[in-house]
């Protein structure tokens, strides 16, 4: 009768066990399994669909049928310097190539083209015959990198919530970057905020410096202001009135006007407004 008893005990604690014994080694193995990727879906783009664009040369008004990846190699050896480390070039062969497929896809600024070759108004370009010839020492190679950069990220741009964003880019920015309305108005992009930027000082673009006469700095404002009035005895006759949340001036007075960040740039030919 205790055989019994025991039995039935053995039997009831392996039923208690084996579901037991499973789950822990189910439980095992899962986490042996990796996760796939999650991919992002990027709406409006398929690559193959920009295998070739139309660009205009401004010197000449000519378009130039081309293939993509050419034009993003021949802006990339004229936006950036050869030497810099291969990460960077790359980076700006993504951000070249995120700019030129936003602009065929939220139209041209110029009719029968989707970009120029002025780096004032699209992108910096130059044939790759006249970028060979500038560098002059090695230039195949150097050739060879920009090309290398390109090619390896193929079809790479950058998105923001599954668009393909307006991937404005520049050298320096002082130390903190600016939002674009303050740079050009119109409306705000939430992926291009203000943010600082470490490192920056390091380079040689960082800072400049413009050093004008009182006769010249007076010629300069007359262009624009024929009845601009200093008196250079008085402080506040020149002074900053307004900067933007990055630092950069928003406003300066001189005399008798008021003038905003873009004329005061525009009119004595500094790099920034952050002065």
């Amino acid at each position: 009768m205790k055989k019994i008893v025991i039995y039935v005990f053995l039997i009831i604690g392996i039923c208690f066990l084996i579901p037991i014994f499973f789950t822990t080694k189910f439980k095992i193995k899962k986490k042996n399994i990796e996760e796939p990727p999650v991919l992002l879906d990027i709406e409006k783009y398929n690559y193959t669909d920009f295998e070739t664009i139309k660009l205009l040369h401004n010197s000449t008004n000519e378009v130039e049928e081309v293939n993509l990846d050419e034009y993003i190699a021949q802006v990339v050896s004229a936006e950036i310097p050869v030497d810099y480390d291969i990460e960077a070039i790359k980076a700006q062969s993504v951000a070249a190539r995120t700019y030129t497929v936003y602009r065929i896809i939220h139209g041209s600024k110029h009719e029968g083209a989707d970009i120029c070759d002025s780096a004032s108004c699209c992108q910096a370009w130059i044939s790759k015959e006249d970028r060979i010839s500038k560098w002059q020492d090695d230039g195949i190679n150097k050739w060879n990198k920009i090309v290398e950069a390109v090619n390896s990220t193929v079809g790479e741009v950058v998105t923001y919530e599954g668009q393909i964003i307006n991937a404005f880019f520049h050298s320096n920015s002082g130390g903190k970057t600016e939002t674009p309305n303050n740079v050009w108005g119109g409306g705000d992009y939430p992926y291009l905020q203000s943010v600082e930027t470490s490192g920056e000082d390091a380079y040689s673009q960082y800072s400049s410096e413009v050093t004008l006469t009182r006769e010249e700095l007076l010629n300069k404002l007359k262009t624009k202001y024929s009845d601009i009035q200093i008196n250079f005895d008085l402080d506040e006759e020149i002074q900053i009135l307004e900067y933007t949340e990055s630092g950069r001036v928003s406003k300066v007075k001189f005399g008798n006007h008021e003038i905003s960040r873009s004329r005061s740039k525009k009119h004595f030919r500094i790099k920034s407004n952050k002065f």
